[in-house]
């Protein structure tokens, strides 16, 4: 779970890293001869600020923009970033090369400073208002504070884990035997919850298929470990209980998220015997020719008949000694998806028919670039003066609308952000 502090516009580096140190180091009292922290390599700046707080100069260390710079994508906001890690190991084996390369170094919280907004051209220009975007693990955190060197080890993970024991009726050596599922199902099981709380669904694409993808993993593992029956539902059952202090719509959604993991569990058993016994049988066909790769029509033949989502062909594949062809995969469901996309392109819905003709029209009257409406969401984000260049009512371009109409305006440029990844959109006046 990623625990986080913001500011848009408001304070920077020096609040952020005075934040971090003080909840940190005078709050929770983490060893400082265990801390080491990162800043960018021309980052002159975050690392006087650290050192000022209390660092020793000797743990804060520079590195390139592999390990210290942040984008959202080949443009757009981006900035250097301040990582701060905690040594596991021995004290008198640290050292500072072993940062950001050896497991014993565990980053605890990424301070990420959006600075610059990137051009496609690769010139940078500075943000109007900067903004901090800080990441944090809870469990990476609460693994240290209880002393054990791995998330599954706190309590954030054990009454799970305990209650996937009670349910397999396992004997602690047995659980032991079998601890990596142990693990997975009670990632896999708490990840579930809180995605169908969310309101997110399983399906084929996108989040939806992330959701399917883990639910049925979880349900294989627990077909390895014994489970002959539907089982994730009681697991997400306890993770409800230990979470809905602090989520509370976790309990208020309950019944929901209970059903919802119940009735994808029971639809991918329908199909699992029978998925797997086609696997192992073309496992061995492969195996007795000389071949240890799974090709990737075949993968993909299980994944669009039996739900056998790749992850879980590429489980049983490596459980065996053979890889997937997962690049033939990819081109299979492409093609798939481009038979479904060219079916569905007959049955457009009207509505899309009017915006895109619309569009067409502005651009070609020269209302609008190539480009479509400018989305100014990074360089004003308050307030575009603009004209309005398109109207609809019902769904229908007019030239003028009635007072107290519902009615959609199109304009050439715009701050609001539209909805996206999860946020919702942005909502304001126009005057």
């Amino acid at each position: 779970e990623m625990l986080g502090n913001f500011s848009f516009g408001d304070y920077f580096k020096k609040e952020a890293i005075g934040f971090a140190w003080q909840l940190l180091i005078e709050e929770l009292e983490l060893p400082l001869e265990r801390m080491w922290f990162t800043v960018y390599t021309d980052d002159d700046e975050a690392e006087r600020l650290w050192i000022a707080a209390g660092a020793p100069p000797e743990r804060v260390l520079r590195f390139g923009k592999k390990d210290n710079w942040w984008s959202m994508g080949d443009t757009g906001p981006c900035g250097p970033c301040s990582e701060i890690h905690y040594y596991w190991g021995d004290l008198d084996e640290q050292t500072p090369e072993g940062v950001n390369r050896d497991d014993e170094y565990l980053e605890i919280w990424n301070l990420v400073f959006m600075q610059y907004d990137q051009k496609v051209d690769g010139e940078m220009t500075n943000l109007p208002a900067p903004s901090v975007d800080t990441g944090a693990g809870l469990e990476r955190l609460a693994s240290i504070l209880q002393g054990t060197d791995n998330n599954y080890d706190t309590d954030a993970f054990l009454p799970i884990m305990a209650r996937i024991q009670e349910l397999a009726g396992h004997s602690a050596a047995q659980r032991q035997e079998n601890l990596i599922r142990y693990r997975a199902i009670a990632d896999h099981a708490r990840a579930c919850t809180f995605l169908i709380g969310d309101g997110v669904l399983p399906g084929n694409e996108s989040r939806s298929y992330i959701l399917r993808m883990i639910l049925r993993r979880a349900a294989r593992f627990g077909k390895l470990i014994g489970f002959e029956q539907p089982f994730l539902a009681q697991v997400a059952d306890t993770v409800i209980d230990g979470m809905a202090h602090h989520y509370v719509d976790l309990a208020a959604k309950r019944d929901f998220i209970l059903q919802t993991i119940t009735d994808e569990e029971v639809r991918f058993h329908r199909t699992l015997n029978t998925g797997l016994n086609m696997l192992d049988g073309l496992m061995t066909e492969l195996r007795n020719a000389g071949q240890h790769e799974i090709p990737g029509k075949d993968a993909f033949f299980l994944w669009d008949t039996f739900g056998f989502p790749l992850d879980i062909t590429r489980d049983v594949a490596e459980e065996n000694g053979f890889t997937v062809d997962e690049a033939g995969y990819q081109i299979a469901l492409t093609e798939q998806k481009e038979r479904s996309r060219a079916s569905v392109a007959e049955k457009v819905a009207p509505d899309v028919v009017v915006y895109a003709e619309l569009l067409s029209k502005l651009k070609a009257a020269g209302a609008l670039g190539d480009e479509g409406v400018n989305h100014l969401i990074y360089e004003n984000a308050d307030e575009v003066e603009t004209t309005v260049i398109g109207l609809l009512v019902d769904g229908a371009p007019v030239e003028r609308a009635d007072v107290g109409a519902a009615v959609e305006v199109v304009l050439p440029a715009t701050p609001f952000y539209v909805e996206s990844g999860g946020q919702v959109s942005d909502t304001g006046e126009i005057y």
